[in-house]
């Protein structure tokens, strides 16, 4: 039985809630559904804004903050200038295959069809909540963390972001070779 939310007696943090899931989902349809590509890139910032309110709600300050830095920020930045590079702007007429649009039609359907079966099939999580007692809205714990249990993932997103940029590098390099 689905349930339809109360709005005349919903709280403060319900409406901000609403309203940024609202904005998230329709900024993030717009980012796919866009012809311009640098409309896209704008519509995605506004949506990754939006999810760094929803990291407010939760109070999350720290995680909110990094994200509208890294996300926002840095790799905004690294898609504009990628479409910068490659020319995205441009109203070229590419037909593509139909077979190429069939295949992307069946691989989508796939998606949603797994990803529905696991929504319907999941069981919410039943028994307590451990509480530690940490502070992991500081920074000190935080560091801790992220440098001791999590050293090898935080090392292969740097070297992954290390990679994006050689890739950028050599992109640049390799257009100003042919001309």
């Amino acid at each position: 039985m689905i349930h339809i939310p109360d709005f005349a007696h919903a709280t403060t943090v319900q409406v901000i809630f609403c309203f940024l899931a609202f904005i998230t989902v329709i900024t993030a349809f717009l980012t796919i559904f866009s012809r311009n590509p640098i409309h896209s890139a704008i519509y995605l910032v506004i949506c990754f804004f939006s999810i760094a309110g929803h990291y407010l709600l939760l109070n999350a300050q720290f995680l909110a903050i990094v994200h509208i830095i890294v996300y926002s920020g840095a790799i905004m930045i690294l898609f504009l200038f990628t479409i910068m590079l490659m020319n995205l702007n441009e109203q070229r007429d590419v037909h593509r295959p139909r077979i190429t649009r069939l295949g992307a039609i069946v691989s989508f359907c796939l998606i949603v069809i797994v990803l529905i079966t696991i929504f319907i099939n999941s069981k919410p999580i039943v028994g307590e909540y451990d509480s530690t007692g940490e502070d992991f809205q500081s920074i000190k714990v935080l560091g801790k963390i992220l440098l001791n249990e999590y050293m090898v993932p935080f090392e292969f997103a740097s070297i992954l972001l290390l990679v994006a940029m050689i890739g950028t590098v050599l992109l640049s390099k390799k257009e100003k070779l042919n001309k």
